[in-house]
């Protein structure tokens, strides 16, 4: 049975000792914030501002307009205009273009004549996802400047029109799902990485043989060491949620109270992993280096935010299931930007309750009041 007395003097204890020790107090309230600015800058899959070099064989009105267009289209930077073949390799191999547009002559010619018209795209390989994506830029170009020649030079009208419009992101920018995933992503660390300094902290200082001696239980050292914490947690998610909007312009649709309350339970859940994490260590340094290992890979690399769960490798894939970071996601994701509440991420919500009981429940089995 718990006791409220003794569960919040074990709170206050660990709150006296947090305000006094200055690193922990940067992991907590600066670190979050240096991430989400360090990833949120960096990490980006927009190509923007391809450069480009074009070779124009044909130099006529109708190379120039297609050229036009590609400089019109946002997407391309023309940096270089080439006079022979010679040029091309050099700068591919430098990295000074991404993509070369080659013009045979005759372009203008075969158009206007109803043929269909050559055109060479040469793109480097060298990042594959660049590549292929400024691939699909260059065929939307194309597409667009040949049914308009089409309609110039025959006046009809297509027998199909497609109109499609992008729900959720209109803009189709990555940072729009980039900053809901961090907040994610940084969670999983600093409430593992904070919590795993614990326990370590009290065998290194020698006040693990006080805290034995105590009538304090093993659930309310643990629930009255996680506290503190909990609370620094939620600050944490408000704090990156709300630099997140206003740095990055991230929509926030949904309920902030269905985020709240998500969000304590992952965090209750990844504090209770760094208890167990500082228990089986025992010192500082090797809780903060495992830590790091349990929670920054697979919330970077198995959770969903990086890569898509449905194109790794199967066994992979069987992994993610035990990524808690891969279900809080979810509820990020489709809290910011799609608006959903409880009906929708039902499942998730189940997860978390399921993360935050099952990882407190081993932290207070693990955790022995003994001196070994």
């Amino acid at each position: 049975m718990l006791d409220r007395g003794r569960l919040f003097a074990m709170a206050r204890k660990e709150t006296l000792q947090l305000r006094r020790d200055t690193k922990s107090l940067i992991l907590a309230f600066v670190l979050p914030v240096l991430l989400l600015l360090i990833l949120g800058y960096a990490i980006t899959w927009d190509v923007e501002n391809i450069k480009t070099a074009v070779l124009d064989f044909d130099n006529s009105a109708r190379s120039r307009e297609l050229v036009d267009m590609f400089s019109s289209s946002g997407s391309f930077s023309f940096t270089h205009h080439l006079s022979g073949e010679a040029e091309i390799a050099p700068l591919l191999e430098r990295g000074t273009v991404s993509l070369v547009l080659v013009i045979p002559v005759g372009f203008a010619a075969d158009l206007g004549a109803g043929r269909p018209a050559p055109l060479q795209a040469i793109v480097d390989g060298s990042d594959a996802n660049t590549a292929t994506i400024t691939l699909g830029y260059t065929r939307g170009v194309i597409e667009h400047f040949s049914t308009r020649v089409q309609l110039n030079a025959r006046r009809f009208t297509p027998p199909i029109t497609v109109q499609s419009r992008v729900w959720y992101n209109e803009d189709l920018k990555s940072r729009n799902m980039i900053v809901p995933g961090l907040v994610a992503v940084i969670m999983m660390i600093i409430a593992a990485m904070l919590t795993s300094l614990t326990i370590a902290r009290e065998w290194e200082r020698g006040t693990m043989e006080q805290l034995a001696a105590t009538p304090v239980s093993r659930a309310e050292i643990i629930l009255g060491k996680l506290l503190p914490y909990l609370v620094i947690g939620v600050i944490d998610v408000a704090t990156v949620s709300l630099l997140g909007i206003a740095l990055f312009g991230t929509p926030f649709r949904g309920s902030v109270l269905l985020l709240a309350v998500l969000s304590s339970l992952f965090i209750v859940g990844s504090l209770s992993l760094g208890i167990i994490i500082s228990v089986i260590a025992r010192s500082q340094v090797l809780a903060t280096q495992i830590g790091m290992v349990a929670t920054f890979l697979p919330a970077m690399l198995l959770s969903g935010f990086m890569y898509a769960i449905e194109v790794m490798p199967q066994p992979l894939q069987l992994i993610t299931y035990v990524v808690p970071a891969r279900y809080f996601l979810v509820v990020t994701r489709g809290i910011f930007l799609k608006g959903v509440g409880w009906d929708v991420l039902c499942i998730q919500g189940i997860i978390m309750i399921v993360f935050a009981v099952l990882g407190l429940g081993l932290a207070i089995r693990v955790f022995k009041k003994e001196l070994r």
